[in-house]
């Protein structure tokens, strides 16, 4: 019965399936979590915690720190 799976499997990847869930956010929303993040105010605090960005995207906040240390720092 594992053999048959391993190559059910190995058959969906040549198709160009994968396998798990799609992510929560997609690559244009973390651009916009990691700016909302990074926004700072005049007193030099941020503008948004990770509870208010989540909130906005309608994500968890694990998820919000997933994709901020997933993601590469603004280069600049």
């Amino acid at each position: 019965m594992s053999e048959r799976t391993m190559d059910g499997l190995a058959a969906a990847r040549a198709r160009g399936r994968t396998g798990g869930q799609k992510p929560k956010l997609g690559p244009r929303q973390v651009k916009l979590a990691r700016g909302m993040y990074e926004e700072t105010g005049p007193d030099g605090y941020r503008l948004y915690t990770v509870a208010q960005i989540a909130a906005e995207f309608g994500v968890s906040r694990p998820t919000i720190y997933r994709h901020l240390d997933r993601s590469p720092a603004s280069v600049s």
